[in-house]
């Protein structure tokens, strides 16, 4: 016969539980990337990452600017274009900065969202037992009414400040208060936050659905133009854009009038301009330099201003051509700078042929307050005195090879291979207004006046309002966040010793849970009222 021992039968520990690694890795990387700190880290290489678009020119902004640093720096230039130095807001660097910074933001939103819902929804957490170990504690208050109407006091005067408060009665005939104050710090937390990210997707859907352009607007009822990207100096549509996108309107300058003080610097702007929409009637309209035209899709801010010489030119033939052509200023006294080019004279009438070793160019300085002794430099921005310095050029412009250039400078290429020579000696002419200048061929060239023209900027930004409605929503979260502190209080009624009717005692404690130096004062005087003896 066997004889079988009994042992006791231990239950096997499970075996540990394997975890994906792949999982584990993306589950990190996540908690990472929604941190606090990770998303302070972004929004720190986010404007690190926009200070290349301040230094160097931008193409979406100025084409032409970007085109001089190239020949200005024929070697640096093609090596940051490889790193879109010239491109930087929509480099795929760029993006992937903003990318993350937006999910970090998403992802460390809402979760703290939701916490703060349940939050608020959960009632202040009993008194603990030990009150005397809290940063503010007093006891031996006395309260002249029982315990449930002295309770009931303190729960109305904690209301009245704005503490959410829960009145709990206790086993031995005693009363609770727990009170609780300061979510709006939370609240201002998350519309902080929440700000921040309908201004990012308000940045990005302006760059997406948005459009700007830059146009010098010379006056004259020849001289208007309409929404059109051939008609822009400078030019720019989002990339869900194309020119057939544009509204529909056309504007000419009227009028500019402009005030300055004793000094020549600028006292007042305001440009008035005949615009017509959708094909409708013109409208005159009126604008400055801090109260754009607000037109149905667009925005025209005026931007500076300056002078356009009417010149009128007459070849060897008689023919006579006249151009309004503008000057750039090149300082605060509006001296302005500028070309004239006449490509198409001394056109022989038998023949029809153009010679293009005929061609003819001015370019000068234009001072709107000349100086009788001759000086290159304007005294004052007004037309007081007006003074056109012009040297004559005469031979190939240069402008029939297709290649593009400005039309505020003479090719140099051309006139240093000698294809466009001076004429005259080497001191330029002077022109006052209604003179005219004789070459040596017999043609002339007259200075018949002077128009204002008005520098413009046209845009037009879909989410405007959603990023005024982020910033000013971030700035109250933010003062929000900085001006509430969250704190606790808790007072615990007790009938008076030896059970006298109509008295009890009171015992409070406080608990700040944020740095706040005032609480011990805002402790004092909720229980100064109960030290005194009165409700």
């Amino acid at each position: 016969m066997t004889v079988v021992e009994d042992r006791p039968v231990t239950a096997e520990p499970p075996p540990p539980r394997r975890v994906n690694p792949v999982w584990a890795l993306l589950r990190n990387s996540w908690r990472q990337l929604t941190s606090m700190r990770t998303a302070l880290i972004l929004l720190f290489l986010l404007a690190v990452a926009a200070v290349p678009g301040s230094i160097f020119p931008q193409r979406s902004v100025n084409r032409e600017n970007v085109s001089e640093y190239f020949t200005a720096h024929p070697k640096l230039a093609p090596a940051l274009d490889r790193f879109f130095a010239f491109d930087v807001y929509s480099s795929p660097w760029f993006a992937a900065i903003y990318l993350l910074l937006f999910t970090s933001l998403i992802g460390c939103v809402l979760p703290r969202l939701r916490d703060h819902i349940r939050a608020l929804r959960t009632v202040p957490p009993e008194a603990p037992k030990r009150m005397d170990r809290l940063p503010q504690h007093a006891a031996g208050l006395v309260g002249p009414e029982g315990p449930a109407e002295t309770a009931e006091s303190i729960a109305r005067t904690l209301r009245r400040k704005w503490f959410r408060t829960r009145v709990r009665e206790l086993p031995d005939g005693g009363w609770a208060i727990s009170a609780e104050k300061g979510f709006l710090k939370e609240t201002g937390n998350l519309i902080f936050h929440i700000a921040m990210l309908s201004v990012l997707v308000g940045v990005g859907f302006g760059h997406w659905y948005g459009w700007h352009g830059n146009r010098l607007l010379v006056g004259g009822n020849d001289q208007g133009f309409c929404n059109a990207i051939t008609q822009y100096d400078d030019s720019a549509l989002g990339p869900q854009l194309d020119a057939s996108d544009l509204p529909n309107f056309c504007m000419k300058l009227t009028d500019f009038e402009a005030t300055y003080q004793s000094t020549g610097q600028p006292k007042s702007f305001n440009a008035t301009v005949a615009v017509t929409e959708d094909d409708g009637p013109a409208k005159i309209r009126s604008f400055t330099v801090n109260d754009p035209l607000r037109l149905k899709h667009a925005n025209v801010h005026l931007l500076g201003q300056g002078y356009a010489p009417e010149l009128k030119y007459t070849d060897r033939y008689g023919i006579s051509q006249t151009k309004v052509v503008p000057f750039l200023p090149v300082d605060g006294m509006l001296t302005s700078e500028g070309v004239a080019q006449f490509a198409d004279v001394n056109i022989d009438p038998k023949t029809n042929n153009r010679d293009e070793k005929l061609q003819v160019g001015f370019e000068g300085v234009f001072l709107p307050t000349g100086d009788t002794d001759g000086s290159a430099r304007s005294q004052f921005p007004a037309l007081n005195n007006p003074v056109l310095y012009l040297t004559a050029y005469r031979g190939d412009l240069g402008l029939d090879v297709g290649i593009p250039g400005s039309v505020y400078a003479l090719d140099r290429d051309q006139i240093d291979s000698g294809a466009l020579k001076k004429l005259g000696g080497d001191r330029p002419y002077a022109l006052k207004q209604g003179e005219k200048l004789t070459l040596d061929d017999g043609t002339t060239l007259e200075f018949v006046g002077v128009r204002e023209f008005a520098t413009l900027s046209i845009r037009y930004d879909p989410t405007q309002f959603l990023l005024l409605i982020g910033s000013v929503l971030g700035l109250v979260g933010l003062m929000l966040s900085l001006a509430v502190h969250r704190r606790r209080v808790w007072f615990r009624v007790l009938p008076a010793a030896g059970g006298a009717a109509g008295s009890s005692v009171i015992e409070a404690g406080g608990l700040p849970r944020t740095d706040y130096p005032g609480f011990g004062d805002e402790f004092a005087a909720l229980t100064r009222s109960y030290k005194e003896g009165t409700p």
